[in-house]
This record gives C-alpha cells, sequence and structure tokens, in this order.
C-alpha cells in the first residue's frame, strides 16, 4: 500500500504551531478550482459546479466542542503527541473553525464533485439539477494536507457542514454514525484492511439535527421515530480521498464536451492520483501513457487484494458504488457498513442495497468500479494505439485476478497452501446449512480440532445428526490435507493470524453509541481497546463479553441487524 505504517518512538509535534507547520497543499496548489467559487470558502448553497478539481469552502464549526475520542495509535504513528487531541486550537480546528488556522496553513478548506456510477450504470438522478454538476462531497470538507514522517496525508471533516455538494442537506453528521465509522477505520486498520484512518471525533455539546431512526427493539425495515441527535465531526485521514467516481465526472465532461479544458483537467487529476497514491510503486520517468498502464495493473492489484480482505474478516460495503471507491484501493466511506455475523453469503445491512451489493457480491461491485476507472482513464491514451491494447489487456484481466487472490484468501484462512474447490464448496454449503457465526467458526477451526463438537460454540441453532455426520466427514477431510502441508503448531498460529478472534457486532456498538448520546464515552473507549488488537487472546473478562454469539434478542432488528441510512 502507499502509506507506510512507521512508527515514530517518540511523539516529535507537540504544539499547535509544531503541527501547522507540517502543512503543504498539493491538491489546491496543483489542481484548478472552481472558476466560480468564491475565494474566501463562503460557499454553503447548493449550486452546479461546471469546472475545475475542487471548491474552496469553510466549514461550519460546531458550537460547544467536546472531545470525545482519538486514535492514539494513528497519532504515534504520525509523531503526534495525545495532549494535542486536547488542544483548544487542534480541537477547534477539527470540529470546523478554520479561523484557528496558522501559517502554512490556510482558512479555507476543499470540497470535490464526482459522478455516480452503480454496477457500470451512469447516474444523474440523485443530482438536484438533473445533470449530475451538483454530485459530490456534502458534507465532507478537507481542512489539511501535509508531509508527515515523510508520507502526505489529507485531512477530512466528515460532518463539516454543507457544500455546494450538500443536495440540499444540513451537511452535519450525527453522533452515533460517526462514532461507527471512528471505530470501524481504527479496527480495519488494526485487522489489516486497507482503510482510510480516524484521527479524531468531537460532539457539539448544543447542536442537535434530527433525523429518522428506529425505535428501540423495532423489526421495522425502514426506521420509524424521528429521532434527535447530538451533531459530531469525525476527522478521517488518508493519502487521498480521490475516488473512481471523481475521475469519471473529469470522464465525462471530456466526453461531453462540457468546456475547452475538460480533457486537460482529466489529464491533471489522473496524474494527481499517481503522484498521490502511487509515486512509489510507478516509476515517474516512465512516459504518461506506460504510467497509464501501470496506474491500471497496480489500482487492479489493490482493488482485488482489498475485496478478498474483506470477505476474509466479513466486511460487507453495503453501498460500494464508483463514489464510494477509492482510487487508491482502500476502504472509503463507511456509511452503510456491516460484518457477518451468522454467515449468509447474501449478508447485507443496508435495507436500500439490494443482493447486488451484498457479501458475496462484493468482487462483482469492485469489478463494476474498475471498469468505470478503465473508462474514464481511457480517453487519455487515445493518441497511443498500443499503450492503449496493454491497458485494455489489464481490464480485461480483472475477473481472473479477483479470483486468484479470492481463492488465496480462502486457502489462508483454511491453513491451506492451495486453494480445494470441493472442499471449500462442502464447506460453504455447511456453514450455510448450520447457522454458523462467520468469525467464530474460522477461529476455532484454527486450533485444527479434530471432533466437530470443538466448532459448536459456533453454532447458532442444534444440528441433526446427520449435520454432524457430514461435518465430521469434512473435517476429517480438511484435517488430512492440512497435516500433510506441515507442522499443525505453526499452521494453527498462521490461522490465528488470518482469522480474527474479536469482530464488529452491531449489537454491541449500539450501547456505546448510544451512552456516547448522553456523554459517556467509556465504552467508545472500551470497544476501541478491544479492536485495536482483534487477532490476540485477551483476558477472560473481554472474551466472555466480546466472544460470543448474537443473542435472540437481537434478530432482526432495525439498526442492528439492518439499518436503511448512516446519517
Amino acid at each position: 500500500m502507499s502509506y507506510p505504517s512507521t512508527l515514530s518512538a517518540e511523539p516529535c509535534v507537540t504544539t499547535f504551531d509544531g503541527f501547522a507547520q507540517l502543512a503543504d497543499y498539493s491538491l489546491m496548489d496543483t489542481l484548478n478550482a472552481d472558476p466560480d467559487a468564491t475565494a474566501d470558502g463562503n460557499d454553503h448553497r447548493p449550486r452546479q459546479v461546471f469546472s475545475g478539481h475542487f471548491v474552496p469552502v469553510t466549514p461550519t464549526p460546531l458550537p460547544e466542542p467536546e472531545y470525545v475520542a482519538h486514535s492514539s495509535a494513528f497519532f504515534k504513528e504520525l509523531g503526534l503527541s495525545d495532549e494535542l487531541a486536547f488542544n483548544q486550537q487542534f480541537r477547534q480546528l477539527f470540529s470546523g473553525d478554520l479561523s484557528v488556522a496558522s501559517e502554512p496553513m490556510r482558512q479555507v478548506g476543499w470540497a470535490t464533485g464526482y459522478a455516480l456510477s452503480i454496477y457500470g450504470t451512469e447516474y444523474i438522478q440523485n443530482c438536484p439539477f438533473g445533470t449530475g454538476n451538483g454530485y459530490g462531497d456534502g458534507r465532507a470538507i478537507s481542512v489539511f494536507e501535509g508531509i508527515i514522517n515523510g508520507q502526505r496525508w489529507e485531512m477530512q471533516l466528515k460532518g463539516g457542514g454543507p457544500t455546494p455538494y450538500c443536495r440540499g442537506g444540513d451537511g452535519r453528521a450525527v453522533l452515533r454514525s460517526s462514532v461507527r465509522e471512528f471505530l470501524a477505520q481504527d479496527y480495519m486498520h488494526a485487522l489489516g484492511v486497507p482503510t482510510s484512518r480516524s484521527l479524531t471525533l468531537y460532539v457539539s455539546k448544543s447542536e442537535t439535527v434530527t433525523r429518522p431512526w428506529y425505535s428501540q427493539d423495532s423489526c421495522s425495515l425502514d426506521p420509524d421515530i424521528l429521532v434527535d441527535n447530538p451533531v459530531a465531526i469525525a476527522t478521517r485521514v488518508a493519502p487521498s480521498f480521490l475516488r473512481v467516481g471523481q475521475l469519471e465526472l473529469f470522464a465525462r465532461r471530456t466526453r461531453n464536451n462540457a468546456h475547452p479544458r475538460a480533457l486537460e483537467e482529466l489529464r491533471m487529476i489522473v496524474l494527481h492520483l499517481i503522484e498521490r497514491e502511487y509515486k512509489s510503486d510507478i516509476n515517474q520517468s516512465l512516459g504518461f501513457a506506460e504510467q497509464l498502464v501501470e496506474l491500471a495493473k497496480r489500482f487492479r492489484q489493490r482493488l482485488t487484494s482489498l475485496v478478498a480482505n474483506w470477505l476474509r474478516v466479513g466486511y460487507c460495503q453495503g453501498n460500494f458504488n464508483s463514489d464510494n471507491c477509492a482510487a487508491g484501493g482502500f476502504t472509503l466511506d463507511y456509511g452503510p457498513f456491516g460484518f457477518c455475523e451468522i454467515f449468509d453469503p447474501w449478508f447485507q445491512p443496508w435495507t436500500g442495497g439490494g443482493e447486488h451489493f451484498a457479501f458475496i457480491n462484493q468482487p462483482r461491485a469492485a469489478e463494476a468500479n474498475y471498469y468505470m476507472f478503465w473508462k474514464a482513464v481511457r480517453p487519455l491514451l487515445a493518441e497511443d494505439a498500443e499503450a492503449l491494447e496493454q491497458f485494455d489487456q489489464v481490464g480485461r484481466g480483472f475477473a481472473e485476478a479477483m479470483q486468484m487472490q479470492i481463492q488465496n484468501m480462502w486457502a489462508a484462512k483454511l491453513g491451506l497452501t492451495e486453494f480445494n474447490p470441493e472442499l471449500f464448496r462442502q464447506l460453504m454449503q455447511l456453514m450455510t446449512h448450520s447457522d454458523v457465526d462467520y468469525t467464530i467458526f474460522f477461529r476455532e477451526l484454527s486450533h485444527i480440532p479434530e471432533d466437530v463438537s470443538a466448532l459448536k460454540k459456533s453454532f447458532y441453532g442444534k444440528t441433526s445428526q446427520h449435520l454432524e455426520d457430514q461435518w465430521q466427514t469434512w473435517l476429517k477431510s480438511w484435517r488430512d490435507l492440512v497435516i500433510k502441508d506441515g507442522n499443525l503448531a505453526d499452521i494453527s498460529a498462521k490461522m490465528k493470524q488470518t482469522n480474527p478472534k474479536y469482530t464488529w457486532r452491531e449489537w454491541l456498538i449500539v450501547p456505546a453509541y448510544q451512552q456516547a448520546m448522553q456523554g459517556d464515552y467509556t465504552l467508545v473507549k472500551e470497544l476501541q481497546a478491544v479492536l485495536s488488537h482483534p487477532y490476540d487472546e485477551q483476558s477472560q473478562a473481554v472474551e466472555d463479553k466480546y466472544y460470543r454469539l448474537r443473542p435472540s434478542a437481537f434478530s432482526d432488528v432495525g439498526g442492528v441487524t439492518h439499518y436503511s441510512c448512516s446519517s
């Protein structure tokens, strides 16, 4: 990946002024601002944006911001003192008040437009103007870009208030969704899955917004009440927030001859992507066409690896459109996401997602997003037939590359040196028929048991004798293959580093954000600690609380097993 995890032994940035000195705004300095934008960033009403790569915009500060959490691990990685999270100027900045920014920082942030495609079909309907010119960062505002420990990072406020792309919304995020995103990014990083990172989470002590949500224990598919929610801002961090949908926007403008510089702006954004996300992977001395072929290869590798990792840990993105697909190949936009508990290939936490964004279909969604990336970049190779053929060849190989990544992943989960299709087919059938807990099953399997009784800890229901016999037969076949591959203790240890012990269980997250809404952040911190070591054996108290099956009381409960929005 493009972001190394070099840990700083001691925090080297202890003051806000020291942090400000790290600022370096490559996006605003090298790309084009919307020519119709205001210079001061006072640009908060929905409008069409016809050209340019970004809109300068100031966030709307949280009134009376209060600290909720920060990622101590990420602070350490960046060389930032933990005390900075409590620094008044730092808190003001990351709760939306840019007036505290000092040179070389800027007192204006930026929002970007992008296009929307769903499974390779272009959409403009959710743009209020029916043109696609009003779709983009509606409540996400980047406020800082800088080089820290030799790595470029962009810091973005989620819920920072309205931008020209807000489509009439208030631009706010509620504490519930902010807690979920903050914890999920930390957790995914601890799992070893490429992701945007969590920096800080602040909540307003006085501002609330009303959102539809679910009443207590509601089994409704859609929200059935309106709830007043505290407003919060979570800061997420990544090498860039460039999306496939962003490249698409410039390709559409090029195709439609939207303005005289459309093709040039497409070329600029693609070069910027290479600089921001692939600088260490792509030789800058190559010709432009050769760099694009390399880009296609590198993005394909990252995206296929990412989705294989999602399946490995039971993650479902829920809404994997092209605008939610990071062009850097990491997990981005934790909206209606979820983690599979009772194994179901068609698991989908978002009520609006349908089967096409279900757990098992994520490779297909990724392929559709890659196709839109390929289609967007392709016009830049129109003059080079040889490079174009190489580029197309990479695109045609996506499905095969995806299949290879997934098969390697399943082999690793099962402790095997190579994928066994028949053994895997039988396992999927047994897991589905037995209602097994996805995480607990593979963790228990990592002990390489001889008898199926050791796996029953992961079963939600009673199994018939016939089914148990099938399990025992499968277990013996699998163990025979594992034993052939080498030392059982080594294989078991490796499996435990592939199959996490602790997973995201929504019914354990709900109390954390409910208590946070009352001003008690104890559970948020507890979850942060547990989920930061997902592969480790932890205390007996932690195991008793977090390593267990979902209670039946939480089956088919709105806001737990399913949700219609992320807010």
